[in-house]
């Protein structure tokens, strides 16, 4: 009996790894040279790849292509003076070596109830409103960031994270009001980057969506200014 089951087991074993697509039998790869992306962050081992399902189209929210504008328009491709532009393969590399070192963070600017659905492996959610110079949990927020009090609402953010923001994508301009309030704070253009095509992009591509971990600094749900739902 025991010999039948462990060969049951073993039949179930190797048929259950039939299915699963191997780095190697990748058809759907990142680049020619990468099939897939991992990442450890904080001890987590992460896996970015794309859906190998080529008959595979966009679900739900993102299927949309006309919102009204406003509030949705089209956000420029560099919105903020200084700040570097990223695409999707730049935000991997910068996971790899920025986040994975603790010397970066990708920060969701979406709302939470939009984060919550899912987000990109590795990002923590830092609402676009809680950054505003209004929310007095704004200056705790920096702090978590690394950037040094030197007194009031002026800090040192020369050991600060390097901090990569998106939301859900061209048609949404919360990234970009996160990235506007973070400088209006002080923090160094050269510490920030946008990655524009957010989250409507990263499905479109049929790149890896992550379960949500809390987010950087809890804030009061009353602190979170109302702003429009992407």
């Amino acid at each position: 009996m025991l010999k039948r089951n462990a060969g049951r087991c073993a039949c179930a074993i190797v048929g259950v790894l039939a299915g699963v697509p191997m780095a190697a039998a990748q058809n759907v790869r990142l680049t020619e040279e990468m099939a897939e992306a991992q990442v450890t962050i904080a001890g987590q081992d992460l896996l970015i790849t794309r859906n190998q399902d080529e008959t595979a189209v966009l679900t739900g929210d993102f299927t949309k292509t006309s919102r009204a504008c406003p509030p949705f328009c089209l956000q420029p491709m560099a919105p903020v003076s200084g700040v570097g532009v990223l695409g999707e393969l730049e935000v991997i590399s910068f996971l790899q070596d920025r986040v994975a070192a603790g010397q970066g963070a990708l920060i969701d600017a979406r709302l939470p109830e939009w984060y919550a659905k899912g987000s990109i492996p590795g990002a923590v959610n830092l609402p676009f409103a809680t950054l505003a110079s209004d929310n007095p949990y704004r200056n705790d927020i920096l702090l978590a960031l690394g950037a040094q009090p030197l007194g009031g609402d002026t800090f040192d953010f020369s050991a600060a994270l390097e901090l990569t923001v998106f939301c859900n994508g061209a048609w949404s301009d919360q990234a970009m009001r996160a990235l506007r309030a973070l400088r209006a704070a002080g923090y160094p253009p050269e510490k920030l980057h946008y990655y524009r095509g957010g989250m409507q992009d990263w499905q479109m591509l049929g790149l890896t969506v992550a379960a949500t971990a809390p987010a950087i600094a809890p804030a009061a749900e009353a602190t979170l200014a109302a702003g429009e739902q992407p």
